[in-house]
């Protein structure tokens, strides 16, 4: 059932995620297209922010905090499987894989080396504060827009 939480958690996750997709160009050379993926990741975090963030908000600050740290910790592994998916799907169609099994597991492999490009303090410092916002602003949501 839609509800205001939901709808402003959706697009607190889906800024948040465009923001930090765009941060990320920065950290990586020039020479990389990058297509779509600041919108695919701003889709990602619509729904993780519905899913997550919005069903739970309504239960007081402290677990709005909470919450919105879920929903950008749902929101970081959720486009980690997505890019790294089609990753291991672009390297599968060049052959560089020797069955099944190897492609699967070369998945979380990717994600792996993907995810330490978040290691960076300034996007740290971005997700938690988005994740705060997030998590304000839907209990807000909830609590006054029933």
């Amino acid at each position: 059932m839609p509800t205001a939480a939901k709808a402003i958690a959706a697009l607190c996750l889906a800024a948040l995620a465009y923001l930090a997709s765009e941060l990320v160009k920065t950290l990586l050379p020039e020479i990389v297209n990058f297509g779509r993926f600041s919108e695919y990741n701003a889709a990602i975090g619509a729904v993780v922010g519905w899913i997550i963030v919005g069903k739970r908000a309504g239960r007081g600050t402290k677990d709005a905090i909470a919450n919105g740290l879920t929903g950008v910790a749902g929101l970081i592994f959720w486009t980690l499987a997505f890019h790294a998916s089609i990753e291991m799907f672009r390297m599968s169609m060049k052959r560089r894989f020797d069955g099944p099994v190897e492609a699967f597991s070369a998945i979380f492999e990717i994600a792996v080396e993907y995810g330490a490009l978040l290691m960076n303090p300034m996007m740290i410092a971005t997700l938690l504060v988005g994740a705060l916002l997030t998590g304000y602003l839907s209990e807000y949501a909830a609590r006054h827009w029933k």
